[in-house]
């Protein structure tokens, strides 16, 4: 089983599985590592994961019961890549969701800085997330033609920096077995 597998198939009522690394860490933030209960169950019996906690629930066969897991944790450590995909959605997640230059959250595209026709590479430091309106309004122009500038420069980010905006959108279902081993390694509060 892949331990990189989707959770697009994953829903609210489907007794999701919050998937660990061999160190307790989720594989991702965002999108959450999930797998359904059935992927999770396969796992199990595969030997490739061992269960770290339990839905209230259990599913039967003629000869066998076993409570529906809500976390496991892989038996092998997956080395987390060191650089993060150049991807039109690592854009929008390194830049928060949020047009870089009125702030929006809807109706995001992306924007080259210095646009193509000027020499403008598709680069981790001259692309950014930017809402239709002002992408259209930037048009073919350069930040100082435009006068609009990004609100952060743009740059490559390590995976830790991706992981640590994930965690800003947390998904819409949160089990309480899983708020252990989400947001361990954050900051408390004094």
């Amino acid at each position: 089983m892949n331990a990189h597998v989707s959770n697009a198939h994953v829903s609210h009522g489907g007794w999701p599985v919050l998937v660990l690394n061999a160190d307790f860490r989720p594989l991702s933030y965002y999108p959450l590592s999930l797998w359904s209960w059935q992927d999770a169950i396969k796992a199990v019996f595969l030997d490739r994961v061992n269960i770290v906690a339990h839905y209230d629930r259990a599913i039967h066969s003629p000869n066998l019961e076993i409570q529906l897991p809500s976390v496991v944790s892989l038996k092998s450590f997956v080395k987390p890549s060191t650089h993060p995909a150049f991807t039109r959605f690592n854009v929008f997640l390194r830049d928060r969701f949020s047009c870089q230059y009125c702030g929006a959250p809807e109706d995001l595209t992306f924007d080259h800085i210095i646009p193509r026709s000027k020499g403008g590479q598709t680069t981790w430091e001259n692309v950014v997330a930017a809402c239709s309106p002002c992408n259209l309004r930037k048009g073919n122009l350069t930040p100082a033609q435009a006068k609009m500038f990004p609100r952060q420069t743009a740059f490559a980010p390590t995976v830790h920096q991706l992981h640590r905006n994930g965690r800003l959108f947390p998904p819409n279902y949160l089990h309480e077995s899983w708020l252990d081993y989400l947001y361990w390694d954050t900051e408390l509060d004094p």
